[in-house]
């Protein structure tokens, strides 16, 4: 039976060098084999993350003509409140059932003095993840955060409202798919739902574990690692118990690489196989997948 990790980040952080080096070998496995995983002691105040869902949720609760006044315009700036069904993750089934807000560095400081203080804490727990990977990879351990320093990143929250019809056949919560960039910091609450597929094909369940924020592996670090860290496909269910009345929220931290950044085979990971993938610059990358996930709803 595969299980997602737990690693505690303070052994990598903080630990002595046998702890450290056993914690990178964790990761390594972790992001080879399964592609998620959970992280202990990220370092983010329980009161600020707090005040992040209770923001999300303020949000949420307003009028869908207020919302829609800062309607998601356009995959370039990709910023903005994505209405109920606008988004189809699976391009082979109906729209999600979730809306959600993104926010980027700039929208931050406009938005939320707590936002902004989510926003760079988020980053610099992206940052020391980012570290572990490049050590776990045989690289300079600032090799992927000074190609992160422009803090293209996105914070998305998202809302899963309560069922009230049934669904279309085939509609989820969040269609099965792989995240478009780096790594995915998410925080859920305890309603549940999210699903990770394994290497065989089967799907497990990924519920909240209290102070622990879920980290994965996207699409670019795949590229990059040519398939040595698997992005790992993931979906959102409705619940098949009473938490269907319940709305669902969660919060995801979109870790990109700056736009100019080219994604292109490391070294170290050219061992077993040839290059699998053509170098990609990472902002073409991004454009391309945020255009097939909204082109056709």
């Amino acid at each position: 039976m595969v299980t997602i990790p737990i690693i505690d980040l303070t052994a990598f952080t903080n630990g002595d060098t046998i702890t450290r080096r056993n914690i990178i070998k964790q990761i390594y496995q972790t992001c080879h084999e399964i592609g998620f995983m959970y992280l202990q002691n990220p370092g983010i105040s329980k009161d600020l993350i707090r005040q992040v869902f209770a923001h999300s949720k303020s949000f949420f609760n307003l009028p869908l003509e207020v919302k829609q006044k800062q309607a998601w315009s356009d995959e370039f700036n990709n910023t903005g409140y994505v209405g109920l069904e606008r988004e189809r993750l699976d391009p082979n089934k109906p729209g999600d059932l979730k809306e959600a807000f993104n926010v980027n560095k700039q929208a931050a400081i406009t938005i939320d003095a707590s936002i902004l203080a989510f926003y760079d804490n988020c980053t610099e727990l992206a940052n020391t993840v980012l570290q572990a990977y490049a050590l776990a990879l045989e690289l300079p351990e600032d090799f992927f955060i000074i190609r992160h320093n422009q803090q293209n990143h996105t914070l998305r929250s998202l809302h899963y409202p309560p069922l009230q019809t049934p669904p279309k056949p085939g509609q989820v919560r969040a269609g099965e798919h792989s995240d478009y960039g780096s790594i995915t910091l998410l925080f859920q609450d305890d309603v549940g739902g999210l699903e990770v597929q394994t290497a065989s094909g089967n799907w497990i369940a990924a519920p909240a574990i209290p102070d622990t924020v879920v980290v994965n592996t996207g699409d670019l670090m795949q590229r990059w690692t040519n398939d040595m860290f698997c992005s790992t496909k993931h979906r959102v269910m409705i619940p098949s118990n009473n938490k269907v009345k319940q709305s669902r929220y969660s919060i995801a931290f979109f870790c990109h690489p700056n736009d100019d950044t080219e994604i292109a085979c490391l070294e170290s990971c050219q061992k077993e196989q040839p290059p699998i993938y053509p170098p990609i610059l990472a902002g073409e990358y991004l454009l391309s997948r945020l255009q097939a996930t909204y082109g056709n709803s």
